[in-house]
């Protein structure tokens, strides 16, 4: 069953725009590098400077613990882990799959 995350990260005052870049690195090198990454879309906020929105959706639970431990998400943390308040997110699965499992 896909695994899919609505994330937020929350982000120093000014820091926005080198988060941005930054995330949309880590996005790239987690859809080339990380088969169970099927879709990263980084959302900017029109009313809240300090925030970015993340949509995420993997093969499975499985693919998500690699990417969370992986290669890419180590790199993003160091390059600006720093100019992070939080970094929150909501865990779902697919409905479309839910509703075909529960017939």
């Amino acid at each position: 069953m896909k695994h899919a995350v609505i994330g937020t990260i929350e982000v120093k005052p000014g820091a926005r725009e080198d988060v941005l870049r930054a995330v949309l690195a880590h996005r790239e090198r987690s859809l080339r590098d990380e088969p169970g990454t099927l879709h990263f879309e980084v959302l900017v906020p029109n009313e809240d400077p300090n925030k970015l929105h993340l949509f995420e959706l993997y093969a499975d639970t499985t693919a998500f613990m690699a990417h969370m431990k992986g290669a890419s998400m180590a790199t993003v943390t160091k390059e600006v882990g720093h100019l992070v308040v939080s970094l929150t997110g909501i865990q779902s699965k697919l409905g479309t799959e839910v509703a075909q499992s529960a017939a």
